[in-house]
């Protein structure tokens, strides 16, 4: 999105800077023998009115550039160029002078939004008859009609983009805008010019969040390309092919070969080089474009623009569902250096050394990458098959194309490395003063919590009162999810590490018979089994819990009788569970999930909701249950309101309207809680809510008594209990004057050769995820080198300078325009704005005196002394020649010095 006009330069400003750039291509292109003859036009663009494009400032910059002989400036930049021909090797005199002055033949016209169409015509006509010159004009996704794009956005996910229908009726219409295109193109053709239309501008839509300025903002990128391919295929169809065709709207290298085969060209890009990747993302569409180039037909081919156009509204690439609702930013402080991080690792729970295992699975190294995994995580096949995996949301990879399936590759290190591994675990040796430690509960939270801790030397017993270790993902997840081998085979785990395990016992335990028999500390891992209260009215006792369904499924699927049509109230995983497995259930002939909000907005993984819609279960959105009586479920009809805290649109009950749904049973899926009564009876409190009370430790009011997993605050996923039991381990070995080590098996090594060769060629490239085995080399490796705000910054402002083998971010201060396009894309929410906040390095003593940033300025070169600015802190400085800077840190001052020694083009 945007809301202002896209140029910051003075009219002279621009003109200047298309010179600069006229010059600048013709002695690349020759002095790297790019191309025998021109391989470049320019194309010139105007906006505003009749009467503005007629002042002599616009007319001088239109003339200038349809021929810049007379123009004082291009004479001067011949001439530094001859000074300094001497600089290069096919460069003279002659090759400067051959330079033509005739720098654009094309113009395209760029209207603001609501221009009236007997304005925009008479615009063209003037550039066409009186300016002679080859004409495009930029036509806007208006002309599709509110109804059609309203629809169109919808359909996508994009539902909560707000359109107002004035936008659409005061814009131009379709029928006049097609009438204007056929008069103007009759008109061309009298002149002996080019005439075309560029498809489209931006679709102004309604600016509801407050971050940028006004009522109103222009939307551009992936959902608009959808739209504007439409547009085009409308456009197209009448002339029958025959109309010069210019694509601006979400083009990337996804869709660029397609594009361009249909015959539409010339293609312009900005949305995509304005992401992460950056302006390397050309490389890829250059290497798509330089197989075909030769291949476009000679006019637009309409089949397969049609085809296009419908495929459109279902790729991947454009529609909003492959993307997370939660942000991809992480709660923490951007510093000033060493600012690398893996948003992967800090979405983790557990801290996972993601990047470091995904690379060695890449390489083969898959016993590594499984040591990687189980220093934190114990339970791989359960996180490698069911984990809810928050890593993936918050992957950089998400800005390119998709997140890197990093669950799939845990469960491949796992898969491949099991044996081998679990034959080395070896747990520190116990002695006969061990402390004795029991876990009651051998659910997730509980084996996680006997791994470490009995992996430290500890005496740790689980007990639990079901035959089979496991809890919730042994006796409730569906099969289909994941097998039971998986299972079977983290529980080896924790066993080969020496806890010992007491199944099938009672389940009303206590903790002072526990202590009486000689346990020191005590682990409740006891989770949530039971069933939240559903609130659905009528016959309450046919509204089947979702927990209790599962279980009685996974124990005999045989046994579970449901009827024809069945319901799922809620819209979590395991909604999703219940839905799948009530489809397997025989007899069951419909399954719907019924959900107050949309399928957008519902809670449960993307994947798990795509398996429930391949499976054939059937979503009835923005219903509310009321009440379940005489088989009928009576709903609220409801709508999508505002955003609430948590990001989604608030359902709002629209008045008066109801629906039924006929159905044999309902099976609510909305939230388990714990079983506080157990709790209290052993002493422990247990707040309003029913959650246990805790410290920071998760320790309870009772003495070395440690709560985790579900019993902690309802329903947590996998990865959540295993950090509450690193949690747990950590403080009872601290009390044992033990650590738990969770460092990685293999070091992060900082190689500035690998950053700058095979990292750095991963960035901007665009990647299928499943592809053909190669996964693990979709991961950026964002621990080692992030470098966003370097790629996205479309001024270069911000620089990677390479120090000591560590990726550091230099900003620039005099080539920053502050357009905040790197606050966008850095990971941290505090002072995430690199522009602001990174070290800066300034041009003059009045530019570094002007400003807050912590940064330098080269004050005198034979002194070698430099102005620095640390926090507050502003001091001079002084290097010896050897670049040793003694009064300062010793990063910054490596730092300074290799900016100087090293990129010193951008002091001068």
């Amino acid at each position: 999105y945007n809301t202002e006009w896209s140029s910051e330069y003075t009219v002279q400003g621009a003109y200047e800077e298309y010179l600069k750039a006229w010059f600048v291509l013709h002695i690349l292109e020759r002095e790297f023998d790019f191309a025998k003859e021109r391989s470049f036009v320019f194309n010139m663009s105007v906006g505003y009115n009749l009467q503005g494009i007629k002042t002599p400032k616009i007319d001088g910059f239109i003339e200038g550039l349809k021929d810049a002989t007379r123009s004082a400036v291009f004479a001067e930049y011949k001439e530094q160029l001859k000074a300094d021909k001497h600089l290069f090797k096919n460069i003279d005199d002659t090759y400067i002078d051959s330079i033509t002055p005739n720098v654009c033949t094309a113009i395209t016209l760029s209207t603001m939004h609501g221009c009236p169409p007997v304005e925009i015509e008479a615009i063209c006509s003037y550039l066409l008859s009186e300016k002679k010159i080859n004409t495009l004009v930029k036509m806007n996704p208006t002309l599709l009609g509110y109804k059609f794009v309203r629809e169109a956005l919808d359909k996508m996910g994009f539902d909560y983009i707000g359109l107002k229908e004035d936008s659409f009726t005061h814009d131009l219409q379709y029928p006049d805008g097609v009438a204007m295109l056929k008069r103007l193109k009759v008109l061309a053709k009298k002149e002996g010019k080019e005439f075309g239309v560029k498809l489209s501008n931006t679709l102004p839509c309604i600016n509801g969040r407050g971050v940028l300025p006004g009522d109103e903002m222009y939307m551009s990128g992936r959902a608009l390309y959808p739209l504007t391919i439409n547009l085009a295929k409308m456009i197209a169809s009448e002339f029958n092919g025959d109309l010069i065709i210019s694509f601006s709207g979400g083009a990337d290298a996804t869709n660029i070969a397609e594009l361009y085969m249909t015959g539409i060209q010339p293609i312009t890009l900005a949305t995509t080089i304005l992401k992460p990747g950056g302006y390397q993302r050309l490389e890829q569409i250059a290497k798509v474009l330089d197989k075909i180039l030769a291949k476009a037909p000679k006019k637009i081919d309409l089949a397969r623009l049609e085809k296009m156009a419908v495929e459109a509204f279902a790729n991947k690439n454009h529609i909003k569902e492959r993307r997370p609702a939660a942000s991809r930013k992480i709660s923490k402080s951007l510093p000033l250096t060493n600012c690398y991080i893996a948003p992967c690792m800090s979405g983790c729970p557990i801290g996972q050394d993601i990047p470091e295992y995904v690379r060695l699975v890449g390489e083969g190294r898959h016993k590594e990458a499984l040591q990687v995994i189980i220093q934190k995580n114990p339970l791989p096949f359960m996180t490698g098959t069911i984990c809810d995996h928050q890593c993936m949301s918050k992957c950089t990879r998400i800005d390119y194309d998709e997140s890197v399936c990093i669950r799939m590759l845990k469960k491949v290190a796992a898969d491949n490395a099991f044996d081998e591994v679990i034959a080395e675990l070896k747990p520190k040796q116990r002695t006969e003063n061990s402390a004795k430690v029991a876990v009651l509960g051998a659910g997730p939270a509980g084996l996680a919590a006997a791994y470490f801790l009995a992996k430290e030397g500890l005496d740790v017993t689980i007990f639990d009162k079901k035959a089979r270790a496991g809890g919730t993902v042994e006796y409730i997840i569906p099969e289909f999810r994941i097998p039971n081998e998986n299972i079977l085979n983290d529980v080896e785990l924790v066993k080969n590490m020496g806890a010992k395990f007491e199944l099938g016992i009672d389940a009303n335990f206590s903790i002072e018979d526990l202590k009486s028999k000689g346990f020191k500390y005590i682990m409740l891992a006891i989770g949530a089994g039971k069933s939240s209260d559903h609130g659905i009215g009528g016959e309450q006792h046919k509204v089947k819990s979702a927990i209790h369904f599962l279980g009685k499924f996974k124990e005999n699927a045989s046994d579970v009788s449901l009827g024809k049509n069945v319901a799922i109230i809620g819209g979590g995983n395991t909604a999703m569970d219940a839905a799948r497995a009530a489809k397997r259930v025989a007899g069951v002939e419909n399954v719907y999930i019924v959900y107050r909000r949309t399928k957008a907005f519902m809670p449960a993984d993307p994947e798990e909701l795509a398996l429930a819609i391949a499976d054939g279960v059937i979503f009835m959105e923005l219903l509310a249950p009321i009440d379940f009586a005489k088989g009928k479920l009576n709903c609220q009809k409801m709508e999508l309101g505002a955003p609430d805290a948590s990001g989604r649109r608030s359902p709002i009950a629209i008045a008066n309207v109801f629906e039924q749904i006929m159905l044999d049973t309902v099976i609510s899926a909305i939230g388990e809680k714990v079983e506080a009564d157990i709790l209290t009876a052993n002493g422990v409190n247990v707040n309003a809510k029913g959650n246990v009370e805790v410290n920071e430790n998760l320790e309870t009011n009772l003495v070395n008594v440690y709560v985790g997993g579900d019993a902690v605050s309802g329903p947590s996923t996998v990865v959540e209990a295993i950090a509450d039991a690193t949690k747990v381990a950590k403080s009872i070995l601290a009390k044992e004057e033990k650590c738990l080590c969770t460092d990685p098996a293999s070091g992060i090594i900082f190689d500035a050769y690998r950053v700058k060769t095979e990292i750095t060629a991963k960035k901007g490239v665009l990647v299928d995820s499943f592809n053909d085995g190669k996964e693990a080399g979709r991961c950026l490796e964002c621990n080692i080198a992030c470098n966003n705000c370097v790629e996205v910054c479309p001024n270069r402002a911000n620089v990677v300078v390479m120090v000591s083998g560590k990726s550091q971010v230099l900003h620039v201060d005099a080539m920053c325009n502050e357009c905040g396009n790197c606050a966008s894309f850095c990971p941290y929410t505090e002072k995430g704005e690199p522009y602001k906040y990174k070290f800066t390095l300034f041009g003059t003593e009045d530019e570094f005196n002007g400003s807050k940033n912590s940064g330098f300025v080269l004050l005198d070169e034979k002194k070698l002394n430099f102005k620095l600015r640390k926090a507050d802190q502003v001091e001079t400085i002084t290097f010896t020649a050897a670049g040793i800077c003694k009064t300062i840190d010793k990063e910054l001052s490596e730092f300074i010095w290799t900016v100087y020694k090293e990129n010193s083009y951008l002091i001068y």
